[in-house]
């Protein structure tokens, strides 16, 4: 699955480009079908030799973030939509656990909002 990209990429895999928070990126091919878990664990066992001062202990730590958002494990590249054929880049990032979606603290931070709107008659 891992491929340096000289060319263009296969019509039927997506080419994922991932960042890491030094910056260093890698490029790997999956399929509509590989899951947020199963790219966690490929890259973990390819770790790129260029990101030993970044190795992480387990794949289980490893996390996807697509659009600003944290991908869990069962999320399919399928399921996001993403273009085959194409380049796509997502961040890697090593985290114990998920934010929890639509949390509580996230909610009272959108309402405490400095934008409060009030209509005058």
């Amino acid at each position: 699955m891992d491929s340096k990209m000289t060319g263009s990429t296969p019509a039927d895999m997506i080419n994922l480009r991932l960042i890491l928070v030094s910056g260093k990126t890698k490029e790997f091919l999956f399929t509509l079908n590989d899951s947020a878990a199963d790219i966690a664990k490929h890259v973990y066992d390819n770790w790129p030799m260029d990101w030993e001062e970044e190795q992480v202990s387990s794949p289980n730590i490893l996390r996807l973030i697509y659009q600003g958002r944290f991908l869990h494990g069962n999320v399919t590249l399928g399921a996001l939509k993403l273009p085959l054929g194409k380049s796509t880049v997502m961040h890697l990032v090593a985290r114990e656990t998920l934010p929890e979606p639509n949390s509580q603290g996230q909610r009272n931070r959108e309402k405490t909002g400095e934008s409060n709107c009030c209509v005058i008659l």
